[in-house]
């Protein structure tokens, strides 16, 4: 099948073919189909098959069960669904969050897309201090799986535990609902405090390798870096409609 895929790529004109092995594979066989390795993330998946109570005790007690517990204390409002006015109070949070990384924002009819593709397998979950939102974030489900796919939040807010207590929401309604894993999705190797968190939450680490046919020239394996730093200086600056415009035209490209 790999040989297959590879020789389609020739054949129909495409630029690359990608294989993501979540398992691990023997390198021996995508190597003999033309594969070379590309890049590497980690990968967090969080097992339910275990009580609640069992689940919060592997959470980090300092880190994740105490924010959890201010949480609780400071009267967050909770709520989930997949309604037009949580997208759009997510979307807001979004876009305050891409601006902090310095990042374009993926287009609103991107999310609009998914809710109307996914129904109710997606699900917004959001908590409020005072109607003020704190922060977000979006889940994908199929099967047995809940996939975590967008965060969000109010820097202003960090202190008050609104993004681990969404988590914990998040472990506790899988759980109700029968669902088996959390796949909190991969993480790229430079960002240590990203990892770190999905580690506190007691998620199970491993490598996500990608394998690439036919391998990356070697102007895109290395990009240059001031470029990167030159287009995040823009982005932390020019306007809001400009902003919102940018992720319109650029997130298909480099989203």
């Amino acid at each position: 099948m790999l040989a297959h895929v590879c020789e389609r790529v020739t054949l129909d004109g495409y630029a690359h073919a990608e294989i993501r092995p979540t398992a691990a594979e023997e390198p021996e066989r995508l190597m003999a189909a033309g594969l070379q390795p590309n890049e590497t993330f980690c990968l967090h998946r969080l097992a339910l098959d275990m009580p609640v109570d069992t689940l919060f005790h592997n959470l980090h007690k300092n880190c994740i069960q105490r924010k959890i517990q201010r949480a609780e204390r400071e009267g967050l409002a909770y709520r989930s669904g997949h309604s037009e006015d949580l997208l759009r109070v997510f979307y807001e949070l979004l876009l305050r969050t891409r601006r902090r990384h310095s990042l374009p924002p993926q287009p609103l009819q991107w999310f609009r897309n998914l809710l109307e593709s996914m129904g109710d397998n997606l699900t917004i979950r959001m908590v409020s201090k005072e109607q003020s939102p704190v922060a977000a974030i979006l889940t994908l489900s199929h099967k047995t799986t809940v996939t975590f796919k967008y965060g969000c939040s109010d820097e202003r807010f960090h202190n008050l535990g609104g993004t681990p207590f969404l988590f914990w929401k998040t472990i506790e309604e899988a759980k109700h609902q029968g669902m088996r894993e959390l796949d909190l999705g991969r993480s790229e190797l430079n960002h240590p405090g990203l990892i770190q968190f999905k580690d506190r939450l007691g998620a199970m680490k491993t490598t996500l390798p990608y394998w690439r046919y036919p391998s990356a020239a070697p102007a895109d394996a290395a990009r240059p870096a001031w470029r990167t730093q030159i287009a995040k200086g823009i982005f932390s600056w020019i306007p809001e409609p400009v902003f919102v415009a940018s992720g319109r035209f650029l997130y298909r490209h480099i989203g």
